[in-house]
């Protein structure tokens, strides 16, 4: 049906987890010049292009949102983690505190 996919991040294994900020993606609009980046401490980005959108939900200005009409770029440690034990941990021990930050920029040129 399309693109639900996780992507390992490339800046990740160099930076370590040491909640530091990498560029995980990048998105440009051509024709309106539109600029979406996405920084993150996260190893992971699940890129979801609106596989399961068919026409039923009704957006803002009535616009109608058709199959593939969106897309998701959601930071995240990677699919099926606790049982991988060469992917980074999700295990978080009692008295234990997660910290993660994402950061969505939008700019226009």
């Amino acid at each position: 049906m399309g693109y639900d996919h996780n992507w390992a991040l490339n800046n990740f294994a160099r930076s370590g987890h040491d909640n530091r900020m990498i560029e995980a993606a990048k998105v440009v609009e051509p024709t309106s010049g539109r600029i979406m980046e996405v920084f993150t401490s996260e190893p992971g980005l699940q890129f979801y292009a609106g596989n399961f959108l068919d026409g039923t939900i009704t957006g803002k200005g009535g616009k109608v949102y058709k199959h593939r009409y969106g897309f998701c770029l959601e930071t995240q440690h990677y699919p099926d983690s606790p049982n991988k034990p060469d992917f980074p941990s999700t295990v978080l021990k009692p008295g234990e505190v997660y910290h993660t930050r994402t950061v969505y920029k939008f700019s226009a040129k």
